[in-house]
């Protein structure tokens, strides 16, 4: 179940990975930026279709083969559905579910027939995949059709329930958002309040707008109180960590810690991309990890008191204020708001590492390089280790980056033999093996690993970073996966 609604939350990321590129478009064209009006137009027909791009997106991502005849079986449901549950209630408004639910269907489908009757060019499995989509997207809209009143009605309780709970709503949601950032379920979190809860009718095309982060951009004053408690965190909260990390550090190591973390919290910063950062204590220090999801949550709950609202296109980070800081309200008071959490975080951070003894970077014991030899389970895994960098920047005299890299990684997570699929999303590698009590996670670091999350004893996680991509293709050319 969790593996499942984890390949959910990776499928998630490839439509939404769209939305920093329909940002731009929307920002820089509009009235108040550049005004450019095609450019606007531009980034808001990609808000308008949102909906069809999770079909599509989620399609390709559950496919086995990342098909495009997939997404094209998640735009026929996604059509069908949307359209003909209409036709049984005109009140009917499924918005971004629709497009959910066209993209599980479809894989369900295609990952059954694809590579049947693979004898006939016309009929083979991937044909017949979109055939059987339209009959299961009826089947959908019949479902659907006399279901969705009701949960509609449900999803509009929930509404006012979390509207009722006003910043304290926009709390608890901060806090669930980076407490299942783990498990990398957060994606199934954010979707809902981001992409489906509530209405607004956009000023410019006059299309419905749902969605917080829609909404924000559609123009509605009221949108952005789900998203903008991660600018103080992301801006400000987690790069003072970082650097109190930095200064918690031993003095021999000082300097390494400064260049990891220095690229960590810039990258935090400017972009939002917290994971690298977050998973360098996550582990080491889950009492802190817990101490900065309660900080996130209240500063969701300080910034909705005070009446801030700021959305995002991607994640909270410097860019996104800057483009967005004409749309927000009172968004000004973020950087302030921003400045007392980088002394909160920097002051939690620093005492308790040197109070409790934290092994965060720079601050592991000396020995630990001589232990690893004999933690190392097998001696091809000792000599792999034994030539292990200190991080991923090393570049050997010859040879590619990622492909020693990759090496290292295959020979850390137990051998060729100990894959069954590897997968990854923005900053982990999602791999699938034989036995994840095999996985050296020391190892791992030392290849350039952020972190390690043995999901159970089939599934594991690797933090890796936004290098990610190259690495899992490494592994998948060398691997053949």
């Amino acid at each position: 179940m969790l593996n499942q609604m984890q390949k959910i939350g990776k499928a998630l990321m490839l439509p939404i990975a769209v939305l920093p590129a329909a940002g731009l478009l929307n920002r820089l064209g509009a009235a108040d930026v550049l005004n450019v009006p095609f450019m606007n137009a531009g980034g808001n027909s990609i808000f308008t279709y949102l909906s069809l791009m999770f079909a599509m997106g989620i399609a390709i991502g559950l496919s086995k083969d990342n098909s495009g005849i997939a997404a094209l079986g998640g735009a026929l449901i996604y059509f069908v559905l949307n359209f003909g549950v209409i036709g049984i209630n005109e009140n009917i408004n499924m918005g971004v579910f629709a497009g959910f639910i066209a993209g599980l269907m479809s894989p369900l489908i295609y990952n059954r027939v694809y590579d049947k009757y693979e004898g006939s060019p016309y009929f083979n499995g991937r044909h017949i995949a979109l055939l059987l989509n339209v009959i299961a997207a009826l089947l959908l809209v019949a479902i659907f059709g006399l279901i969705w009143p009701t949960v509609q009605n449900g999803l509009d309780h929930i509404n006012s329930f979390i509207v009722g709970a006003g910043a304290l709503g926009a709390g608890v949601f901060e806090f669930a958002n980076r407490m299942l950032i783990p498990t990398g379920l957060h994606h199934v979190l954010n979707s809902y309040l981001w992409f489906a809860y509530g209405s607004f009718p956009d000023a410019a095309t006059g299309v419905m707008a749902n969605g917080d982060i829609n909404r924000f951009f559609a123009g509605d004053p009221t949108a952005g109180a789900f998203q903008v408690g991660f600018f103080p965190i992301m801006m400000f909260g987690l790069p003072a960590a970082a650097m109190a990390m930095v200064a918690a550090a031993k003095p021999n190591k000082r300097k390494a810690t400064f260049g990891m973390m220095l690229s960590v919290a810039v990258t935090a910063f400017l972009t939002g991309i917290t994971e690298p950062l977050e998973f360098s204590f996550m582990f080491v220090a889950f009492p802190l990890y817990v101490v900065h999801a309660v900080l996130a949550g209240i500063a969701g709950f300080v910034t909705n008191l005070l009446g801030i609202k700021m959305g995002f296109t991607f994640s909270a980070g410097a860019i996104d204020y800057a483009l967005n800081f004409g749309l927000g309200t009172k968004a000004w008071m973020l950087i302030p708001i921003g400045f007392v959490f980088a002394v909160v975080y920097f002051v939690i951070f620093y005492f308790s590492i040197l109070k409790f003894d934290i092994k965060t970077p720079g601050r592991e014991d000396d020995e630990d390089e001589a232990d690893l030899a004999a933690e190392v389970p097998n001696a091809g895994v000792q000599t792999a280790v034994a030539g292990l960098g200190t991080s991923e920047n090393d570049v050997a005299p010859t040879g590619d980056k990622y492909d020693i890299m990759a090496a290292k990684y295959i020979t850390a997570l137990g051998g060729p033999d100990n894959f069954t699929s590897i997968d990854n999303c923005t900053t982990r590698l999602r791999l699938q093996m034989k036995d994840t009590s095999i996985v050296n996670e020391q190892a791992l670091k030392k290849a350039g690993a952020r972190g390690v999350v043995k999901i159970n004893e089939t599934a594991v996680q690797v933090i890796v970073g936004t290098d990610v991509e190259f690495i899992a293709d490494k592994l998948k050319n060398e691997l053949d996966k």
